[in-house]
């Protein structure tokens, strides 16, 4: 939506509805957070099995969590306008202030402030993240407006629906992931959650960089019904993560004794490494799956990404449930991989007929 106010070159839209964007958001989350709050003694015995002490604990913990979420309702949203305009290294330079804060406060605060250090840092990351992306997108041109609403709120709420849908499914494969892992051998739970982090760095550095990227210009290019362009950016950037992904993926498969000695796992070297060979796998096919998402996401569709990330996960659960007791930790990374590439191959047929769509839309 923001693209395609800035394709217009429309900025005082821009700054109105990023304004009501952060005031509407900030609104909802903080009443929640307000009410989470109060009621977090009540809630926390509920979601953990922590008594006494260490239950209190949680719960403090937890109060300064919803604050440092609070505060990153206005970082990720004014990430989206950086975003737009375009100006990447302030928003990729951001999260790494943010990850500083929680390790400064490892190191230098927990002396002066016991448990409390590493979370006193996350919560002065959070607002080093929040003002230095304030910063860039007033130098972007941003101005402020005192409002609460703007049109395109009732379209991006339509919008969204499908979104939380397909973010559910993702971290409820996550979730069943760790069910089945936990009915296998002893540590089948942290071999994979750990091959999977190592996976998810090589989809984080290229594939979700590269997506963010040409998101702008996607939209912008759809906004305009600029079609050959939209091809053009898409083409490219397929092409530029197949040289970026598949180097990588190898790469980190030949590198699984590195990743093993850095999380404490070589005494289960050929169990770790074929794990991260496999996942090793999915990563060119996650990588244009966000990309892919993406384009949908510059057409104002998200019903198709959101069925085919549903898709995506019931493949890879059920995949991963039918080889446990052949393949046992392995097929949790065969499952994966599986889903990943249904659903490149379903957004990849489905897109070019959603442009076609549009495209007799505008003729006619």
């Amino acid at each position: 939506l923001l693209a395609h106010y800035k394709a217009r070159e429309e900025q005082n839209q821009m700054n109105h509805l990023l304004s009501s964007v952060v005031g509407v958001a900030a609104l909802a989350f903080g009443l929640l957070a307000l009410l989470l709050f109060f009621f977090f003694p009540q809630v926390a015995p509920v979601i953990t099995k922590f008594q006494g002490e260490t239950l209190e604990l949680y719960i403090q913990f937890g109060r300064i969590a919803l604050l440092t979420n609070f505060l990153f309702v206005f970082g990720n949203a004014f990430g989206q306008y950086l975003i737009t305009v375009q100006r990447y290294w302030i928003y990729g330079l951001t999260p790494m202030f943010y990850t500083l804060g929680t390790i400064l406060g490892t190191l230098y605060l927990t002396p002066l402030f016991g448990e409390f250090g590493p979370i006193y840092g996350t919560l002065g990351g959070s607002i080093i993240y929040v003002i230095l992306r304030m910063g860039g997108v007033m130098c972007a041109g941003f101005r402020p407006h005192a409002t609460l609403w703007h049109p395109d709120l009732l379209e991006m709420g339509k919008l969204m629906l499908p979104r939380m849908v397909a973010l559910g499914a993702l971290q409820l494969e996550l979730l069943l992931f760790d069910t089945v892992a936990s009915g296998l051998a002893t540590g089948s739970v942290t071999v994979n959650a750990y091959a999977r982090n190592f996976q998810s760095v090589v989809v984080g550095i290229a594939g979700i960089a590269l997506a963010q990227s040409a998101f702008s210009l996607l939209s912008q290019s759809a906004s305009q019904r600029e079609f050959n362009r939209f091809w053009i950016y898409l083409r490219k950037s397929v092409l530029i993560l197949l040289v970026l992904t598949i180097p990588g993926a190898v790469l980190l498969a030949f590198l699984a004794p590195v990743a093993a000695w850095l999380v404490h796992l070589s005494h289960v070297l050929p169990v770790f490494g074929t794990c991260l060979a496999l996942y090793a796998l999915s990563i060119p096919f996650e990588s244009i799956n966000h990309l892919l998402l993406r384009s949908f996401y510059s057409l104002k569709h998200t019903v198709t990404p959101a069925i085919f990330s549903v898709i995506n996960g019931t493949v890879a659960i059920a995949a991963a449930a039918l080889l446990a007791p052949t393949y046992g930790v392995y097929s949790l990374a065969i499952g994966f991989t599986a889903g990943q590439i249904v659903q490149m191959v379903g957004l990849a047929v489905m897109l070019p007929r959603r442009v076609k769509r549009i495209e007799r839309q505008v003729t006619s």
